[in-house]
């Protein structure tokens, strides 16, 4: 009896440490979630700001005759994508869903298409139809994508899902440490684009909608096309005083213009970042909120079965010490009797 309830002791106190971790990284969860929501937002101002300029820009070098844009504009060979995932474990389904649905959507682009999807564009599904490209070309290569993984976690399912992984980053630890991760990939696309060994590029990750609830999205980064640039240029100013465009070229102004293009990029790829932190965040606190649920109801089942133990101890104890006495007074009773 003594080995079985010290043995409980045991198992209740590696619950209670385990509880206490799982509480510990509950609290640092719904902190970081936090943090990465509020970069989000911040954001929002700035990426408005920089869509807004980026119009000004392409509106101007459609009244001057001016080049279409600095960057390139094919859509031809192989298609590129960076997909977000986590480093640590203990992510519920996280990798899982952003990997099945780039999957997904890597195999219906690696076929040829008569349309592709506008830059920038959000698809929240799998199954979701692809917007009409007019400029788009009809025989896309259905080669193999080419694939970046963010965390080794989701590496480890893409690469079993059978794509071909070209290079791996570490997940940003921080919201300070997104920028350093934007950095690495926009150098890494840059190297490659410039090869020619991808004609398009999509992100691929997960988005928070309420609470511990997140989906996986994509959007379409590159080729920054004429539907792209004809949408921002759509755009109204947003007050009566038009602005006008210093810097650059004075015919094209292709400075400013190469700049602004450059903060879109970033923006968009440490936004997917951020959100994919968020959302790793927010699956992780759910699995730990589970995990706390499971270990309370561990605790109580062996603190039942302790107490109920401990007293059938005593109940023996006492039967004993009654055994004894009755035992020891039967002689008694006897010679008074007699």
């Amino acid at each position: 009896m003594s080995d079985t309830t010290a043995s409980l002791r045991r198992q209740i106190n590696s619950a209670g440490d385990l509880q206490s971790v799982v509480r510990t990284m509950k609290s640092l969860a719904a902190s970081s979630i936090h943090q990465y929501e509020q970069s989000v937002d911040a954001l929002v101002d700035y990426a408005r700001t920089v869509e807004l300029g980026l119009g000004v820009c392409f509106r101007g070098i459609g009244k001057a005759g001016g080049p279409a844009a600095p960057s390139r504009q094919t859509a031809s060979g192989p298609i590129g994508a960076v997909i977000f995932g986590s480093d640590q474990g203990l992510v519920g389904q996280f990798n899982d869903r952003v990997a099945d649905h780039a999957v997904q959507k890597l195999a219906g682009l690696a076929a040829p298409l008569s349309g592709a999807q506008p830059a920038g564009q959000l698809d929240a599904g799998p199954d979701a139809p692809l917007d009409a490209r007019p400029d788009a070309k009809k025989d896309q290569s259905p080669s193999q994508p080419q694939v970046w993984a963010v965390g080794e976690r989701v590496q480890a399912r893409l690469a079993d899902a059978g794509l071909t992984v070209v290079g791996q980053f570490t997940v940003p630890s921080s919201v300070e440490a997104i920028t350093a991760l934007v950095g690495e990939i926009l150098v890494e696309i840059e190297a490659h684009q410039a090869q020619g060994e991808f004609g398009a590029l999509y992100l691929f990750y997960n988005r928070p909608s309420s609470g511990a609830v997140y989906a996986p999205v994509d959007q379409r980064l590159l080729p920054l096309d004429a539907p792209w640039r004809h949408a921002l240029a759509d755009v109204p100013w947003p007050t009566n005083n038009l602005p006008e465009v210093i810097g650059g070229d004075s015919d094209s102004n292709t400075g400013t213009l190469r700049a602004l293009i450059r903060e879109y990029l970033f923006v968009s790829i440490f936004r997917a970042c951020a959100e994919s932190l968020a959302s790793e965040n927010a699956s992780r606190l759910a699995a730990m909120q589970r995990a706390d649920k499971n270990i309370d109801e561990l605790l109580d089942t062996l603190n039942a079965t302790f107490h109920r133990l401990r007293q059938s101890g005593i109940d023996e104890e006492l039967f004993d010490v009654i055994a004894g006495f009755e035992a020891l007074s039967e002689p008694r009773r006897s010679a008074q009797s007699s």
